[in-house]
């Protein structure tokens, strides 16, 4: 986790929130940079993310 927020730009805290869900839409620039400290490419991202179900209004409000 360190390294991966070191070659992102972010903090080791910050990633952390990402990771749990404790900063729901992080910035663009900021996927991007932890996508490429990844290795994971922003089109693979894309279509990984695609195929994730979006939560019902209902679930949401619940």
């Amino acid at each position: 986790m360190v390294e991966v927020a070191a070659d992102a730009g972010i903090s080791v805290e910050t990633l952390r929130k990402i990771e749990r869900g404790r900063i729901p839409t992080p910035a663009f620039f900021t996927v991007a940079a932890i996508a490429e400290a990844v290795g994971v490419s922003l089109a693979d991202l894309h279509q990984r993310a695609a195929r994730v179900p979006v939560e019902t209004e209902n679930r949401l409000t619940a």
